[in-house]
C-alpha cells in the first residue's frame, strides 16, 4: 500500500494535475491497484459540464496512465528523481463505458504485459463500484531526462 506522500515521491506530477490518491495494491512488477477520489472541486469540473459534471475521459487515461507509471518505477525500483520520466507512447483500445462523476471513487488498475528497453505496456481499466467505466492498453516509454 502506498499513501499519498509516497506517491508525491514516486510521480513527477502536483496538483491539479496528480490524479492517483492512493495505492491498494501493488504486486511487484505484475499490478497495480490505485484509487482516484473525482470529487466536485476539481478545476475541470467547472466547464466539463456545468449543467452535469463528467470527468473528462483524457484525464480517466491519465490517471491509469499514472497509476501504470507507479507500478513501472516500483518494478525497476527507481523514481523520478533519479533522472527518468515517464511519457505516453500510445492509447489503444480505448474504451469508455461509464462517465465518472463528483462522488466516485475509480479504482485504476494496470496489468504490466511486457518491460524492454524503457517501453512499457499495460493492461489497464478503471472501475466504479465494480462497474467498468473505462479500458484501454496503453504504452509508455522511460527516458532520461539531462
Amino acid at each position: 500500500m502506498m499513501d499519498i506522500h509516497k506517491i508525491l515521491k514516486q510521480l513527477p506530477h502536483r496538483y491539479p494535475f496528480l490524479l492517483v490518491d492512493r495505492v491498494l495494491m501493488i504486486e511487484k512488477g505484475v499490478r497495480i491497484q490505485a484509487l482516484k477520489n473525482v470529487t466536485i472541486n476539481e478545476p475541470f469540473f467547472e466547464g466539463h459540464f456545468p449543467q452535469r459534471p463528467v470527468m473528462p475521459g483524457v484525464l480517466m487515461l491519465e490517471a491509469l496512465a499514472q497509476a501504470a507509471a507507479l507500478l513501472a518505477f516500483d518494478a525497476l525500483d527507481t523514481s523520478p528523481e533519479s533522472g527518468s520520466i515517464y511519457y505516453f507512447a500510445g492509447i489503444d483500445n480505448a474504451r469508455f463505458q461509464r462517465p465518472g462523476e463528483p462522488g466516485d471513487q475509480l479504482i485504476l488498475e494496470a496489468e504490466l504485459l511486457r518491460m524492454k528497453a524503457g517501453i512499457f505496456k499495460f493492461k489497464t481499466s478503471a472501475r466504479v463500484d465494480g462497474e467498468l467505466a473505462v479500458e484501454a492498453e496503453l504504452t509508455c516509454a522511460m527516458r532520461s531526462v539531462s
